[in-house]
């Protein structure tokens, strides 16, 4: 039995359920020229479990790189917080995992810095899972994790607490972002912080183009079974019909710009229906535009940098030169 959606936009203040912006959030995707859909839905409980696939795969160097990053520049790291401040909120957008952050985490608590570290995350299933292992594995943390938007979700720990505050945006979620959309994501943190407040970010840098498709086209096919579970999840969430065997996972980089692109194509002519009130046509060969891993050279990032309102710090970069964590000052 079908569980009836009834689509009407709510009064003016009125705010929206979750199931109600993914549904706007994938019709305006999904009707507009190009076709695209938000990457943000990626990560159900499913898309997480891939995405962990994913970073273990033998192509996907980014993951290896920030983590001997992590590994091994803790302390400089740790010190480099210690130079503006000592008592801070620490918020990590995006965490994951936290397999990379925790030996932050660790390096911090053995510095004996005051901290709270406050996890942010769209996907409960990561909130939920960080705030049973962290304790477990770091009893002396003071940690409260939240589940939702970004800046929303800054906005809070802001109200909670006075303490200046140290963002992180790790694991190259940057890259999600065209340029001018991360400049825009940068500006409106900066909004969001105040002076002397610290950021680092984590920035997939420019290298041989063929390791950076290899990095979204590999042998296994998880990054292919990634893009395709979002289209199970539209169907399991918004009665939808898509035939996931008709739709081929695609992805290419551009060099010169620097961007990585992944899309589903549309193997065939074919319509595919949402909640039973909205018909999408898709051409044959017609892609969906899924998600961008932009790359960055280190001039790029102190540009952005300078751009946004921050200061560049330092920048830890791995052995290979493949990935940099950039620290900026408001």
């Amino acid at each position: 039995m079908h569980t009836t959606v009834i689509h009407t936009l709510p009064a003016p203040g009125v705010a929206l359920e979750p199931l109600e912006v993914f549904y706007q959030d994938v019709v305006r995707g999904l009707t507009a020229t190009p076709k695209y859909l938000d990457s943000k839905y990626f990560y159900d409980a499913a898309g997480d479990k891939l995405f962990q696939q994913i970073m273990q795969c033998r192509e996907y160097y980014p993951t290896d790189c920030e983590m001997e990053i992590m590994t091994e520049q803790a302390a400089q790291i740790a010190q480099a917080i210690a130079a503006q401040t000592t008592s801070f909120d620490l918020v990590e957008l995006g965490p994951g995992d936290a397999t990379k952050s925790i030996h932050l985490l660790e390096q911090l608590l053995h510095t004996g810095l005051d901290f709270t570290y406050y996890p942010i995350d769209i996907s409960t299933n990561v909130i939920s899972t960080l705030e049973k292992a962290l304790p477990e594995k770091l009893p002396a943390l003071q940690m409260q994790g939240l589940n939702g938007e970004y800046f929303e979700m800054v906005q809070r720990v802001a109200e909670m607490s006075n303490r200046p505050k140290v963002l992180l945006f790790m694991g190259a979620n940057i890259g999600n972002f065209t340029p001018i959309m991360a400049r825009k994501f940068c500006r409106q943190l900066r909004s969001c912080m105040q002076p002397g407040d610290l950021l680092m970010v984590g920035f997939d840098l420019k290298k041989h183009p063929k390791i950076i498709l290899n990095a979204y086209n590999d042998e296994a096919g998880i990054t292919s079974a990634f893009n395709l579970n979002l289209l199970t999840r539209i169907n399991r969430e918004l009665q939808a019909d898509f035939n996931t065997d008709m739709f081929e996972h695609y992805p290419v980089y551009d060099p010169m710009t620097g961007a990585c692109k992944s899309y589903l194509v549309s193997l065939e002519e074919q319509d595919v229906h949402l909640c039973n009130d909205v018909t999408i046509h898709f051409q044959q060969h017609e892609p969906i535009h899924m998600e961008i891993s932009q790359k960055y050279s280190l001039e790029e990032t102190t540009q952005m940098a300078l751009q946004t309102g921050f200061q560049p710090l330092t920048c830890f970069t791995d052995t290979k030169g493949w990935f940099a964590d950039c620290m900026w000052k408001v």
